[in-house]
């Protein structure tokens, strides 16, 4: 599953792996992360100092670094959804078109935004005039005609002329 890996642990890590304490694939072993993540933050401090690695613990970084694990061809797609705790492959595989495609990936947590607008509700009589307009139109009700039963039995039990 993936962590939110603390720029103090980084760090750690950063000066165990300047002092040569061990092998790469020990000093991840260790530390639980990937070899891709070790580069990732040995790049990110070279170029940008403690702010590259404080700017790396974002949803975008973990998604780049969930692809780019993927990519280096060392582990499958099933091992990075296991690994990064990804909800599903599929997930994975749209982050993995995205990126291909040069499109940026959000700094989302479900990976998504809501384009869904709140809606208003409807009288009663709007309704009633809807029904009537589909019906009118040829709609078939035949598959609905359960909702319309209950639409119709709401507006009589609310005292509503139909």
């Amino acid at each position: 599953m993936y962590k939110q890996y603390t720029t103090e642990l980084k760090l750690e890590v950063l000066l165990a792996y300047e002092n040569r304490e061990c092998t790469i694939q020990k000093l991840c072993k260790r530390y639980q992360i990937t070899k891709y993540s070790l580069r990732q933050w040995i790049n990110e401090f070279e170029e940008f100092g403690i702010e590259g690695l404080e700017r790396s613990n974002s949803w975008k970084g973990f998604k780049e670094a969930a692809v780019k694990d993927y990519l280096s061809g060392e582990f499958s797609q099933y091992e990075i959804v296991r690994t990064y705790g990804i909800s599903s492959r599929s997930v994975l595989q749209r982050w993995i078109k995205k990126y291909n495609s040069h499109r940026d990936l959000k700094d989302t947590s479900k990976g998504k935004t809501s384009s869904m607008t709140k809606g208003r509700k409807t009288t009663c009589n709007e309704r009633i005039q809807i029904v009537l307009d589909c019906l009118g139109n040829g709609k078939d009700y035949k598959k609905n005609s359960r909702d319309l039963r209950s639409f119709l039995s709401t507006s009589i039990s609310m005292g509503e002329e139909v």
